[in-house]
């Protein structure tokens, strides 16, 4: 299987800036193993877009898959409460 480049929005930053430290450690790591399976265990396809989330605690990491590119483009983090929603 063929390794997935990481990529992410500008925004992922501002989102990574509002949580604990040791958190944003688990969801890097996290983010780090999609590179590896972006389809592992937990992931799970959202309806009426091309888009994957996994769980990191929680946290959402809500991501697409470039196949065509070998990327994986990380969208949006957030708490679960709080990620799903539109502004």
């Amino acid at each position: 299987m063929a390794n997935y480049e990481l990529a992410f929005k500008k925004s992922v930053a501002k989102d990574l800036r509002a949580f604990p430290t040791q958190d944003v450690k688990r969801i890097m790591q996290r983010i780090r193993s999609l590179a590896d399976e972006p389809r592992s265990a937990g992931c799970e396809k959202l309806s009426g877009l091309e888009r994957y989330r996994v769980r990191q605690g929680a946290y959402r990491i809500i991501y697409e898959i470039e196949e065509s590119r070998l990327v994986v483009l990380v969208v949006k983090i957030g708490h679960r409460r709080d990620v799903y929603r539109t502004r």
